[in-house]
């Protein structure tokens, strides 16, 4: 009997040790659609030898370069780096080949992303490596010496949300290598601005901030806040806070610069009650406030930069909302025009003042004429909250972008809209709403879009007449307002949501749950307060010198509503304070189900209602703002009774945003994570990286379209994985067949083109995919090329480049792993010869396939297997019907039978001429 158990028990642990092997979908690529709109940056630097070569990081989005001027961008750390928000990028002046980058953001706003230490390249940005400093999570300043690219200085606020030690200046003098620290002042106050003199490259000037944040609020400024000083190279440190003629009471967050022009003057702008711009001429023993501005100096924990003209001591620039100037030393200050608002940061070449790159909200800039003209940000850089699709052929993706507006762009790139020879990205267009809310297309009306923003915006678009419409559920003016004085508390991002049985219902929340069923004309409250409401958490925010209430830290909200695909009267809803609810009736009644593992604080940041099942449902939860960065995701089966908690193989660092259950295989579920994607093929129990040639990036929500999985990502736009039918159709024993093949989507028929899957073991000496038609026949048979023919297929790829002209179908490919071979949906085409010149029209290029039923049949590896798919009809011809295509199809049959006559005749002249 002992023996029966313990083979029983090895079989069942054998069957639950069955895995996915990642080799089946490792070739899947995931496709960027834009748009090509930049988004926030928060440090640039360029080259002072190498006048066309720039460099800045966009928050999540990785380091970007340009060689050109600002004229093109390429990102240079996809795939070398591990996390995505480069806070500071410093190029050595002796050696511009040297280059490092800070990771984490120091401008503390409401959703900042956390590094992972430095990083360093010796070739100019082409490879990194990581040179320490892991835990600072936040690094404000990089400062290399000017003639050694070994002595650095880094300057590093620490973590954001909690305590912690790696905070302070570190210097290395090893490349890297090793770092000490050199000045600290508390487990709660690190580095925000560092400071080498030009002209003494021992005398240093340090800014140290008391800061913390948690998700419902902001303390900017308290005892441990300072201004420091070294004059040997940062050995020894003297505190400069009180010295004769700064602030005298507390202080927050201090910018810094030395004038190159002379070492005396020192311009510093300092949060301070009686805080401002503050001048010294005597490098920093003494000091004068010369300008209190408020628009210099507002919202100071998000702006408070100031930087000296390498050549004129009088010339300062200070970055707010608006680019300013002052040529008078800091007296009087204009507006500079730049691309886009909220300046964080600017780099001027010590040789040549009017050269310059300057980081913002919108990306960065470069300009060679002191900011007379800037280049643009056309580059995928946006930090998107959401993603949602449209009923459109092919569907828009849409989604609202941080600091611009709400956007929608087409998932093909308007490839086969109306203009094929449009740029790609350039098919945007924005639905009302504003930079930070969800949009609702609506499910039957692809010209209707509901979108928010904060301060409980929330309009109705029109994109037939171009009309909005403001339908908010309650009037607010929450700006300078803590969430405890406002009757209806609004998240900085809240939930807009369809019923998926009823398009006539649509819902949003504030710690109420809101439901309209006549386009937003009025309104019902359907709820009580679904969150905690705790008044500790409800208060003001900014403190104690700058109060900071824009919206983000309004709390104790709805944030996720998840009403079922099954049942019309069940709801979920999880708040942004860590509780879940549920109703079966409509609202009448809700219970508590929050899950006991979940803790206090934790945001419920995604519920998924299971397509598959009536009382499933998953949740993904964050801590990472009480500096909690563990993933939680939890699922139930009994509609919350109780939950499981799902996260193996999800490292303990990568806290999730999202979670999606697959529309067609149950249990095959997507999260979002802050470093990507994960996939589970077995409900949960194990997860896998989905990035593939993902860059590390934010992924906050996920779209399961009907063959695609489409994701927004927060620093570098949208992106889609298409024909996901691998993944839905992927079993452990995939991986040791010979040979697999899929079975493919169907194919519009105005698309030109169907994507066939197959999978080797290993490389196979010869593939062979015959196309099929509906009674088994042979239409075409396409072979793979030897591995060694790749003069052959790189010349048919040259010659691919016709005007308006659809992809030819390439030859099979033989190596192992998953491999992907497009018909371009086409017979035979004519009989060809050598030399032959056919104007307008591709010779080989046959008749297109007529929509209905075909087949494909795989021979690998001494294995044949055989799928069935359709081509199908482009919904929107509606004025043409299956017999006009088919007499089409009898009618380009007819040509290339003719035009093969023709060519045959040619050939037959010729092979006569060879024996006259």
């Amino acid at each position: 009997m002992r023996q029966y158990l313990a083979t029983c028990l090895f079989i069942s642990s054998a069957v639950l040790a069955q895995t996915y092997d990642p080799s089946v979908f490792a070739a899947m690529k995931w496709k960027s659609i834009g748009p090509l709109r930049g988004g926030r940056s928060i440090t640039s630097a360029g080259s002072t030898a190498r006048p066309l070569e720039y460099y800045f990081g966009a928050v999540g989005g990785g380091l970007w370069k340009t060689v050109d001027g600002g004229q093109t961008w390429k990102p240079v750390t996809d795939g070398q780096i591990n996390s995505s928000s480069v806070g500071a990028v410093a190029v050595s002046e002796s050696n511009p080949d040297v280059v490092y980058i800070g990771m984490g953001e120091t401008e503390l706003r409401g959703n900042i992303m956390q590094g992972d230490g430095v990083y360093k390249s010796t070739d100019a940005g082409k490879t990194w490596k990581h040179a320490g400093l892991a835990d600072t999570q936040a690094i404000s300043r990089i400062r290399i010496h000017p003639t050694n690219p070994d002595i650095v200085y880094v300057s590093a606020l620490g973590h954001p949300y909690g305590p912690n030690e790696d905070r302070g200046v570190f210097r290395s003098k090893d490349g890297g290598k090793t770092w000490k620290r050199i000045l600290f002042k508390s487990n709660h106050a690190g580095a925000v601005d560092l400071c080498l003199d030009p002209n003494h490259s021992d005398v240093l000037f340090a800014a140290i901030w008391d800061v913390y944040r948690t998700p419902w609020s902001l303390s900017s400024g308290g005892p441990d806040s300072g201004f420091y000083k070294s004059t040997d190279g940062g050995d020894t440190w003297r505190e400069i806070t009180r010295n004769p003629g700064l602030p005298t009471g507390i202080i927050g967050k201090i910018g810094v610069a030395v004038s190159a022009a002379d070492s005396n003057r020192v311009y510093a702008i300092v949060e301070a009650e009686d805080g401002g711009i503050f001048v010294s001429d005597d490098a920093g023993a003494n000091c004068k406030k010369i300008s209190e501005d408020r628009k210099i100096r507002q919202r100071a924990f998000y702006y408070s930069r100031i930087y000296a003209d390498p050549k004129d001591r009088d010339t300062v620039y200070a970055l707010n909302t608006a680019f300013f100037k002052s040529t008078d030393g800091a007296k009087t200050f204009k507006p500079i025009k730049a691309p886009h608002g909220d300046h964080h940061d600017l780099w001027i070449a010590a040789n040549d003042p009017k050269r310059m790159i300057n980081s913002n909200d919108g990306g960065a800039n470069v300009s060679f004429n002191g900011g007379e003209t800037w280049t643009q940000q056309g580059f995928p850089t946006a930090q998107l909250y959401h993603v949602a699709i449209t009923k459109d052929v092919p569907y828009h993706v849409c989604g609202a972008q941080q600091d611009n507006t709400t956007l929608c762009v087409p998932s093909d790139d308007g490839r086969y809209l109306r203009n094929p020879m449009a740029p790609a990205g350039s098919w945007l267009y924005a639905v009302g709403g504003g930079e930070s809310g969800y949009i609702a297309p609506h499910p039957k009306d692809p010209n209707l879009f509901y979108a928010g923003s904060q301060g409980a915006l929330l309009t109705k678009y029109d994109r037939r007449s171009g009309h909005t419409r403001d339908i908010q559920v309650y009037p607010l003016f929450f700006s300078g307002m803590p969430a405890s004085a406002l009757k209806e508390r609004w998240q900085w991002t809240f939930p807009i949501v369809f019923s998926p049985l009823d398009a006539n219902v649509l819902y949003t929340s504030s710690q109420h749950l809101w439901r309209t069923t006549n386009d937003g004309q009025s309104w019902q409250q359907i709820s009580p307060d679904l969150t905690r409401g705790d008044p500790k958490t409800l208060g003001d925010s900014g403190g104690p010198i700058t109060k900071d209430q824009n919206g983000p830290e309004i709390y104790g909200t709805i944030f996720t509503i998840a009403p079922s695909l099954h049942d019309a009267n069940t709801i979920w809803t999880g708040s942004d304070d860590g509780l879940v609810y549920l109703t079966q009736d409509g609202g009448k009644n809700w219970q508590n189900i929050t899950p006991k593992e979940l803790g206090d604080f934790n945001r419920i940041s995604f519920i998924e209602a299971s397509p598959h099942n009536a009382a499933t449902a998953y949740l993904a939860a964050k801590r990472y703002q009480l500096d909690d960065r563990r993933p939680y995701l939890f699922k139930t089966s009994d509609y919350g009774k109780s939950w499981k908690k799902i996260v193996n193989g999800i490292p303990a660092n990568d806290y999730v945003h999202a979670i999606r259950e697959d529309i067609e295989r149950p249990g095959l579920l997507y999260a979002g994570t802050e470093h990507g994607i994960y996939v589970s093929f077995d409900d949960g129990a194990d997860w896998q990286s989905l990035r593939l040639n993902l860059p590390d990036t934010q992924v906050p929500d996920i779209v399961v379209e009907k063959n695609d999985l489409v994701i927004a990502t927060h620093g570098r736009s949208f992106y889609i994985l298409p024909d996901i039918g691998v993944l839905r159709q992927d079993k452990p024993e995939t991986a040791t067949e010979a040979a697999h093949l899929f079975t493919p989507r169907d194919a519009m028929r105005s698309v030109n083109q169907a994507n066939i899957d197959y999978f080797l073991k290993q490389a196979s000496d010869k593939v062979v995919i015959d196309i099929l038609d509906d009674k088994g026949q042979v239409i075409r048979t396409f072979t793979g090329v030897p591995a060694d023919d790749k003069k052959k297929e790189g010349a048919d790829a040259a010659s691919d480049d016709e005007e308006f002209g659809p992809p030819r179908a390439r030859p099979p490919t033989r190596p192992a792993g998953l491999k992907r071979f497009t018909w371009d949906l086409r017979y035979p085409g004519a009989k060809t010869f050598e030399g032959m010149i056919l104007w307008g029209a591709r010779a080989e290029s046959g008749p297109i396939a007529v929509p209905g039923d075909y087949g494909v049949r795989l021979t690998a590896n001494g294995v044949t297997q055989t799928a069935k798919f359709r081509v199908v009809m482009d919904p929107r011809l509606t004025d043409v019907s299956q017999a006009d295509l088919v007499e089409q199809f009898r009618l380009a049959s007819q040509v290339r039978d003719k035009v093969s006559e023709a060519d045959d005749m040619v050939i037959q002249i010729r092979e006569l001429k060879t024996k006259l």
